[in-house]
Parts: C-alpha cells; sequence; structure tokens
C-alpha cells in the first residue's frame, strides 16, 4: 500500500482553505510569533501549505516534527524491551521551552487507528506511560492554555481504509477528505466568515450554561446512570477562546462542543461509550464503567480492555474526570453519519467525557489559579487527557440546581 496519500484524490483548493483556517481561524498567530508543528510524515502536503501561509502572517520560524507509522511499528517489532520504558524526554523538554517562550502548537492529526491493534498490548502501555510522563511539561503549557494552539486533520490512506473499508484507496482518500472539509468548514464560499458565526453560537451556548449555575449534570441513556459533580467556580467554553498570551483562537478543528470541568471528586454512576475510542493505535470499544466517589472502580470494554485499563492506571488522576462536553447528536459530524474512528472528529459527534488532566480556563478567573487553587475547586490532575464519546439520540441530560432541582438541558441528544 502506498503511505502518502494520492494528492490527485484531495481536492488542491479546499486543501489550501484548510491551510488558512488553520491559521487564520485556529491559530491566528502573531507577527513574529514561532510555530510548532507535529504531523504525520503523509500529511506534509497539508503541512507545507500552512507553513507557507504561517510565515505569510508573519511567522517567526516554523517547526515541523514529523511521525511515521512504520518506523513506530518496527521498534514493537524489533526494539529491546527496556525501549518501551523510554521516550524522548529532550524533545518534549525543548517543546515546553518553546512554549515556555510563546511559540504556538499544532498538531496535524490522522494516523492509523488500528496501527497497534496487533502489538503487545503490555508494551503499548508502557510506552504510552513514558511518553505521558515525559510530555507533561508541554502538555502542562497547552492544558493550562498558556499559549494558542490548534488541531486539524489530513485524509491519511490508512485512516481512509479504516473509515472507507470497501472502497478502492483512491476513493476512500477523496471520501476522507471531503468529509474533512464538511466538518472544518472550508467547503462553504467564505470559510472564515463561517467560523465567525459558528464561533458565535457556541458562545451563546457556554452563557446560558454559565448563567445557569449547575452544580452537577445527570445523563440517563442505555448503559448509563451518570451524574457529573461540576467543579467550584467552574465556567463553560466552547468555540474561539483567549489564551493567557492574549490571542484568541479555536484550538480544535473541527468543534461543536461546550465544554467545561467536572469535580473529580463528585462523580457517581454507571456510564457506557456510544462510539469507539482510537486512542494510541488500539481501538477501545464498549466502554463500561462506573464511578464511585469521583473515581473509576470498575472498567470493561468489549475490545481493547486491557490497554484501557492499563490507562487507567497511568496515575491516581487518570481515573478521574478532567472534561465534560455536550454536543447536540445533529452536530453536521454526527449527522454525516460517517465513524470517523478519530477522536477529534468522533466527540464533535457525541457528548463526551475525558480522563485525567482538567483545563485551568475552565474556572472563573482562571489564568490566575494556581494548581493548588484548581484543585481545591475540584479540578484533576493527571497525565494523560483522553476523550471518550457518552452521547446519542437516546440520551437525556438534566442540569442539577445547588438545591436539588433538576432542569432538562438536552432530550435525546438535543438542545431542550
Amino acid at each position: 500500500m502506498n503511505a502518502f496519500a494520492p494528492l490527485a484524490a484531495i481536492d488542491a483548493a479546499k486543501l489550501e482553505k484548510l491551510a488558512e483556517v488553520t491559521v487564520k481561524v485556529g491559530l491566528r498567530l502573531e507577527r513574529g510569533q514561532d510555530l510548532v508543528i507535529t504531523a504525520p510524515l503523509n500529511a506534509v502536503a497539508l503541512v507545507r501549505l500552512i507553513t507557507q501561509k504561517a510565515y505569510e502572517a508573519g511567522a517567526g520560524l516554523v517547526t515541523t516534527f514529523y511521525a511515521d507509522e512504520e518506523a513506530t511499528l518496527a521498534r514493537y517489532r524489533h526494539a529491546p524491551d527496556e525501549s518501551f520504558d523510554r521516550a524522548a524526554g529532550w524533545l518534549y523538554e525543548g517543546m515546553a521551552k518553546a512554549y515556555a517562550g510563546n511559540a504556538a502548537r499544532l498538531a496535524i492529526s490522522g494516523d492509523n487507528p488500528m496501527m497497534l491493534a496487533n502489538e503487545d498490548p503490555a508494551k503499548v502501555a508502557r510506552a504510552n506511560r513514558a511518553t505521558s510522563i515525559a510530555y507533561k511539561p508541554a502538555l502542562e503549557k497547552i492544558s493550562n492554555f498558556d499559549i494558542n494552539w490548534n488541531i486539524v486533520s489530513f485524509p491519511n490512506p490508512s485512516w481512509a481504509r479504516q473509515v472507507f473499508p470497501n472502497e478502492p484507496e483512491a476513493v476512500a482518500v477523496s471520501k476522507l477528505a471531503e468529509a474533512i472539509f464538511a466538518a472544518s468548514r472550508v467547503d462553504q464560499p467564505d470559510p472564515i466568515a463561517a467560523w465567525s458565526r459558528h464561533n458565535d453560537e457556541l458562545a451563546k451556548r457556554s452563557a446560558w450554561l454559565n448563567g445557569e449555575r449547575f452544580s452537577a449534570l445527570h445523563f440517563v441513556g442505555p448503559g448509563t446512570d451518570l451524574t457529573v459533580g461540576l467543579a467550584d467556580e467552574h465556567e463553560w467554553h466552547g468555540g474561539a477562546s483567549t489564551a493567557k498570551n492574549g490571542i484568541t483562537c479555536n484550538p480544535n478543528i473541527p468543534t461543536e462542543e461546550v465544554f467545561t470541568t467536572p469535580h473529580a471528586l463528585k462523580v457517581e454512576g454507571h456510564v457506557a461509550s456510544t462510539k469507539p475510542l482510537s486512542h494510541q493505535g488500539t481501538l477501545i470499544d464498549d466502554i463500561r464503567v462506573r464511578f464511585e466517589g469521583g473515581r473509576i472502580v470498575e472498567a470493561h470494554a468489549a475490545k481493547g480492555e486491557e490497554v484501557l485499563n492499563k490507562v487507567l492506571d497511568t496515575d491516581e488522576g487518570a481515573r478521574r474526570l478532567g472534561e465534560v462536553a455536550l454536543v447536540p447528536h445533529s452536530s453536521p459530524i454526527s449527522a454525516s453519519g460517517i465513524l470517523f474512528y478519530n477522536t477529534l472528529f468522533d466527540e464533535n459527534a457525541s457528548c463526551h467525557i475525558a480522563l485525567g488532566q482538567c483545563y485551568s480556563k475552565c474556572f472563573l478567573n482562571g489564568a490566575s489559579l494556581s494548581q493548588d487553587e484548581i484543585t481545591a475547586r475540584g479540578g484533576n490532575s493527571s497525565l494523560i487527557h483522553i476523550d471518550w464519546m457518552i452521547g446519542s439520540d437516546k440520551v437525556d441530560i438534566d442540569g442539577i440546581a445547588a438545591d436539588g432541582s433538576a432542569k432538562p438541558v438536552m432530550r435525546k441528544g438535543e438542545w431542550v
């Protein structure tokens, strides 16, 4: 199989628009600001366009780090056992230093969701944990929203074949590319204006939730009866947000969510996933977990259960929640009917929760809070942040007020 996407199958004009939206909407680079990009090797066509647009916008220095699926697989098949407890700490320390110096961050996603499906789950878990530990200094700069950052996607052939398994490779890539373009709003005549309108709508949803000041959310649906307590002085966000460096950016393209921070000690009940989770090359499907006192005390999955449980053992915070997000079932990504096997897309088709690290910006005056203050308000700390989907057209959500009264928020997956 060809490792590189057949570019003839991808609309060149829309790909260029995606690059423009990435720079002008996703990142909103300041003149002289550096940019650090991570990308799959076969996304080089998009990287080159983004690099050009970034320099045209006045970027200081653009530096790209590429990952290669074949090189990753070579490690699992040929590296000595001790390799799987190591990570390139020097690289992540350098990234953290760049972000401390106000460099923006861009991640281009699109890896094969089944890349590590046939590899030893214990080695996968060890490698993931080592990377999480090494990456924490850089992740903190991102999760604390110190800088402007963004994630976009490119239709890699291995990913396209997973999403459209019955199509020839070029057709699969073309279909996935068009789905990415539609979800990212670059199929519209003026994508930047479309994003402005969309950000306004997400801001209105966030403002309503912030006005309600719910103390908890109650999710009910097949396999789910879950009460998610919300952190003290939490704040809802969605769409464009302003980082601590003063730059307003859209961290995710696409995005359909409004989200906030749960209370790490106040999650009770059980919940079932509604879409598969693709995590670090492993597919984890039909997740079912039970919470007590905010902590997952029981976890199962029909596929990938061993990897799931090893992820939950990463650290104490890995069994607690760092995010809860609301997405209507009628969102454009859900309406497409496509299962992307990619969290960036699938989380924007469904309400979801995230294991691990919380976002400090999801607190009132979050930019000024210390870690101790965030913890005191119920914010979770962890080496990981992993979103998984729990919403569908069969799930109802109530907001629970401080006095225990309930108010409908969503019915059958739609805003009330």
